[in-house]
């Protein structure tokens, strides 16, 4: 209510300081018909002044900003891959059968392009993927999510993740899979129809996981080549990836880097 009162006297006020400023234009000049003339002629602009003001600079601004926010969640991004993405793509490599294509088209190299990105993308939706879930494995899975739980906790907690829908997805589709392997005492002699549940979620994590990984890939190329010069020398589908540099493995992101 005090809110609305105070809203209220300052439409009030404005609206009288604007008729006093006309009544003393008229009462100096004499004028009145050209005191009416350009205020209408004013108002007649009004509507083209919302539109120009609402609907375009508006959410030109509103977009930019939203970029700009998006831009700074790729920090939380990185933060989950470096603490727990990396390690459960190398633990889910294990269990893909098919891992040689997948491994194939994710050789990401300084020289990609937004193009390369986006058919990596497109390639690994188009791959086969079977899964090998025995026992071993579902024991690897568990164990790490088990040991990085309060890491995907925290991240789930943080509200601003919210406006990133992907990796909100990414998240959700982890904690579950975590949540499924934990409840079960062993994975020993798990009975067929259980281990395809199991396969369901496992692939639906290790994709997610994926997707948003090419993603963050194509973000640090583009707006940190220093930290995408490290990103390719750990890059868990390329075998010969090593953090030491030896060669010119990541071409001009190492010349950037030095820079």
């Amino acid at each position: 209510m005090k809110y609305r009162k105070w809203y209220l006297t300052i439409i009030a006020a404005l609206i009288l300081s604007s008729a006093l400023i006309y009544s003393f234009q008229i009462m100096i000049f004499h004028k009145s018909e050209d005191t009416f003339f350009y205020m209408l002629q004013d108002l007649s602009f009004v509507p083209i002044q919302v539109l120009l003001v609402t609907l375009f600079l508006d959410r030109l601004m509103k977009k930019r900003e939203r970029e700009s926010f998006l831009n700074k969640l790729n920090m939380i991004i990185g933060v989950f891959y470096n603490d727990i993405g990396m390690d459960l793509i190398k633990t889910c490599n294990r269990v893909i059968e098919d891992r040689e294509e997948i491994k194939n088209n994710l050789a990401i190299t300084a020289k990609w392009t937004d193009k390369d990105f986006q058919n990596a993308k497109k390639n690994i939706r188009l791959t086969p993927k079977q899964l090998n879930l025995d026992q071993e494995n579902l024991n690897s899975i568990n164990s790490l999510l088990l040991k990085k739980q309060n890491g995907l906790l925290s991240l789930l907690a943080n509200p601003n993740l919210l406006e990133h829908q992907s990796f909100t997805d990414l998240l959700w589709a982890v904690f579950h899979l975590s949540d499924e392997l934990s409840h079960r005492e062993n994975f020993k002699d798990l009975p067929s129809t259980d281990l395809d549940h199991l396969k369901v979620d496992v692939h639906r994590a290790y994709m997610l996981v994926i997707m948003e990984w090419i993603s963050y890939m194509k973000h640090l190329k583009k707006d940190y080549p220093y930290l995408f010069s490290v990103a390719v020398r750990k890059n868990p589908f390329d075998p010969a990836a090593n953090i030491v540099i030896k060669n010119n493995v990541t071409d001009s992101v190492n010349a950037t880097t030095a820079a």
